[in-house]
C-alpha cells in the first residue's frame, strides 16, 4: 500500500491544500477500511473502479466523488486493488470552486459526473484515457482551475476572513467578537458561514481545536494527555477525550494504538478489520 501527498500547482494554492494518492497492486495487502476523520475540509476522490472500489454503508461510491464537510468519524470500506487520487480542499472550496452552497453537502457527497461542467470538460473520459498519475493530476488541476474562474463571483470575502481568523487562533477565537468585527448579526454570520463552509462557526472552531490537538498527539510533544487538553482550551481531560472520539472515532489512546498498527494518512487511518 502506498500513500503520498503532493502539493498543488501554484494557481490552485488558495483553494487546494494538497493532492493525495492511494495505490496498491497486491490485493492481499489492501487494508479493509479507510477511516477519514473530521478535518474541516471538503474534497474529491477519483477512483478507478475496474479492479477495486470504495463502499460506504454497503453502497458503492461513484468514480468521481465530491464530498462536503465531515463532522464525525466515518468508514469507507475497500474491496480489490486500489488506485485513487484525492484532493483535499480548503474549507471554502465548495462555494469558491464549484459555486455550491456548502451546507447542501455536509456529511454527504455527490457524483461529480452529474454536473454539467464535469461533462463539458469530459473529465471522466480524459482521466480514463490517461495512464500517467502525473498527467491525471494535471487534468484534475486544469478542471479545478476552470471551475474557479467560472465561479469567481461566488467567493465570499467575509467568510474567508472569518475562516482565516478561526484557523489562526486554533479554534479558540471568541466568535462573538469576530461577529461584531464583521458587523453582522449572529444569524447573518452563521447563515453566510454555513453557506460558504458547510457548518456553523462554532462547530468549525471545535474541529480546528481537535485537529491542532491531533498534531500534538502525533508528534508526542506532551507529558500527559491532560497537557494537550489544557493547551487547546478543553475544560479537562474527559472533555477532550469525548471531543476526540466524536471527530476521530476512537479515544486518543485507541488512536495511537491503531496508528501504530497501520499506515496513517494525514487525516485518515488505513486499517485492517
Amino acid at each position: 500500500m502506498k500513500y503520498q501527498e503532493l502539493p498543488p500547482p501554484s494557481y490552485l494554492k488558495n483553494h487546494v491544500r494538497y493532492f493525495w494518492t492511494l495505490e496498491s497492486d497486491d490485493v492481499a495487502h489492501v487494508p479493509k477500511i479507510l477511516g477519514p476523520m473530521a478535518d474541516g475540509c471538503p474534497g474529491l476522490i477519483i477512483q478507478q473502479s475496474d479492479n477495486g472500489t470504495f463502499y460506504q454503508e454497503n453502497k458503492e461510491l461513484p468514480d468521481l466523488l465530491l464530498y462536503g464537510q465531515t463532522t464525525k468519524y466515518t468508514e469507507l470500506h475497500v474491496t480489490g486493488t486500489i488506485c485513487s487520487i484525492g484532493v483535499c480542499c480548503y474549507p471554502h472550496a465548495l462555494k469558491s470552486v464549484f459555486g455550491l452552497n456548502a451546507d447542501e453537502l455536509t456529511n454527504s457527497c455527490l457524483d461529480l459526473d452529474i454536473l454539467a461542467a464535469t461533462k463539458d470538460f469530459y473529465l471522466a473520459e480524459r482521466l480514463g484515457n490517461t495512464p500517467s498519475l502525473t498527467e491525471k493530476i494535471a487534468i484534475i488541476s486544469a478542471f479545478l482551475f476552470k471551475q474557479i474562474n467560472e465561479n469567481s463571483t461566488s467567493s465570499d470575502e467575509v467568510t474567508h476572513f472569518a475562516l482565516s481568523q478561526i484557523i489562526a487562533s486554533g479554534g479558540s477565537i471568541a466568535l462573538k467578537d469576530l461577529q461584531q468585527q464583521l458587523q453582522l448579526t449572529e444569524r447573518s454570520f452563521e447563515r453566510r458561514f454555513k453557506q460558504g463552509v458547510g457548518i456553523s462557526p462554532k462547530l468549525f472552531s471545535r474541529i480546528c481545536r481537535f485537529q491542532n490537538s491531533l498534531k500534538q498527539l502525533k508528534s508526542n510533544n506532551y507529558s500527559k494527555l491532560s497537557d494537550i487538553a489544557f493547551e487547546h482550551d478543553y475544560a479537562d481531560q474527559s472533555h477532550y477525550i469525548r471531543a476526540f472520539k466524536e471527530f476521530a472515532g476512537f479515544s486518543p489512546y485507541q488512536y495511537q494504538k491503531k496508528s501504530n498498527e497501520a499506515d496513517a494518512g494525514s487525516n485518515f487511518l488505513l486499517m485492517t478489520k
